[in-house]
């Protein structure tokens, strides 16, 4: 822990870990307060380890102020990289315009950007003019989507219960493989994926036996919302896709960037929190027309 003296009054800095337990709960309160949700759960079921480092400002024993760092592996573009997400960016209300962000983003800037190929994080509309500052890039991401119908007999999708221990050692094995349909993907933090399938995602997963594959999928009226795909082979997405469709759905939005994208058509993605990168492989990213999956977001 280090004190620090922020504009004339005294904070302790701190890199958490989810093992001090009262820091945790202080940290927990704060998301819940900020974001609406809690990573108690996914610390409960022991998903919460050292790839997820959260950096506080403290006021006392209260947690006021927070940048996590999400350490991640990408396959990009057939390469693999190592990325930092900056996430769970808050600050108490009470403490809002003091500048404590600004100290938390100065340290982890400092701390991680030659130890990675890129620092990424998202934003909202009310911060857009706050990370350019620190030498970050704003860059546009890309969407797929198209229209799609039945075409073959149906197979069989079976709808996972994450509260079913099977059923969640199944998706955890499956998120952990390194095979996928996408341009760029996670690489062996399926503890991320857990977050997502065991709290904000846990009636949207699905299992396609023919294809050893789990399917992160929402379905929205006429479309079919697809968050991630995780198979020990590479099959067609179109394969897996028909076994999700109805005779209701019209059409599939892809929340990645798949490998073929012939038969998409590509939008610029709006309605979302603007992406901003920092590092090298900034250029990289530009100079293509991407989404980062959604399933990499904290």
């Amino acid at each position: 822990m280090e004190y620090m003296n922020i504009n004339g009054e005294k904070y302790n800095f701190i890199i958490g870990t989810s093992e001090n337990d009262k820091y945790r709960m202080s940290f927990n309160a704060l998301t819940q307060k900020t974001f609406g949700f809690s990573f108690e759960e996914w610390f409960q079921d022991g998903y919460w380890k050292n790839q997820y480092i959260p950096y506080s400002l403290m006021d006392g024993d209260v947690v006021v102020s927070n940048v996590s760092v999400n350490i991640m592996d990408f396959e990009v573009f057939g390469k693999i990289k190592r990325y930092i997400q900056l996430g769970t960016v808050m600050t108490d209300i009470a403490y809002r315009d003091k500048g404590l962000l600004r100290v938390i983003l100065e340290k982890v800037i400092v701390e991680w950007q030659d130890k990675c190929d890129l620092l990424y994080l998202f934003a909202n509309d009310s911060v857009l003019n706050f990370y350019p500052k620190f030498g970050f890039t704003k860059l546009n991401q890309y969407q797929c989507t198209k229209l799609i119908s039945k075409k073959d007999k149906d197979g069989f999708v079976k709808k996972l219960n994450m509260s079913d221990e099977c059923d969640r050692a199944l998706v955890y094995d499956k998120a952990n493989v390194l095979s996928s349909l996408a341009k760029i993907f996670i690489c062996g933090n399926a503890e991320l994926i857990m977050f997502y399938c065991t709290l904000l995602l846990n009636d949207s997963v699905y299992y396609i036996q023919d294809y050893d594959a789990v399917v992160i999928a929402n379905f929205v009226e006429d479309t079919i919302d697809v968050l991630g795909v995780f198979c020990t082979e590479e099959v067609s997405l179109d394969k897996i896709l028909n076994y999700l469709v109805n005779e209701n759905i019209k059409r599939v939005k892809l929340y990645f960037t798949p490998k073929e994208i012939d038969s998409y058509i590509i939008t610029l993605l709006e309605g979302e929190d603007t992406l901003f990168v920092l590092g090298k492989d900034t250029m990289l990213l530009a100079d293509n027309q991407f989404m980062f999956p959604k399933l990499s977001h904290t």
